[in-house]
């Protein structure tokens, strides 16, 4: 198993991402052959409610997870909720899914749908380092 520590947790849906902020987190590459990884968030309760009803949902649901350096790509995960537990007026998650692996192809993409949008070069760079950061969901034409 290899450990990683988690710096930034978005939640992903058909808007876009919605940043949940963490106190700490850990993600655990499991080297199964189910390839299977495990995160843990710690975070302030008021999330509780949308963790809880993610896992009564017992829907597979897609996170970006900022791993080890700021500057790191966000890694995209299908993930489940296994548990959540209370910690004084924190609470833990635990979520357990997949790594996607479709992240070579985004870069593509980006730049595709930004190049119709007839930006300078200054901008087109601008918006692409700051696509690539975030990772927007990107409307199919």
């Amino acid at each position: 198993m290899k450990t990683f520590k988690m710096l930034s947790f978005d939640l992903i849906n058909e808007d876009g991402g919605q940043n949940i902020p963490i106190i700490d987190g850990i993600v655990i590459n499991q080297e199964n052959s189910r390839k299977s990884w495990i995160l843990e968030l710690f975070l302030s309760k008021e999330h509780k409610t949308t963790f809880e009803n993610l896992k009564a949902s017992n829907e597979v649901f897609e996170v970006h997870v900022i791993i080890s350096f700021p500057d790191n790509e966000p890694a995209p995960f299908k993930v489940l909720v296994s548990d959540i537990r209370e910690i004084g007026e924190k609470i833990t998650v635990l979520l357990k899914g997949t790594i996607k692996t479709r992240r070579s192809k985004y870069a593509e993409a980006l730049l595709n749908s930004l190049l119709t949008e007839e930006l300078s070069s200054e901008e087109l760079m601008t918006r692409f380092k700051k696509g690539m950061r975030e990772r927007p969901r990107i409307k199919e034409s």
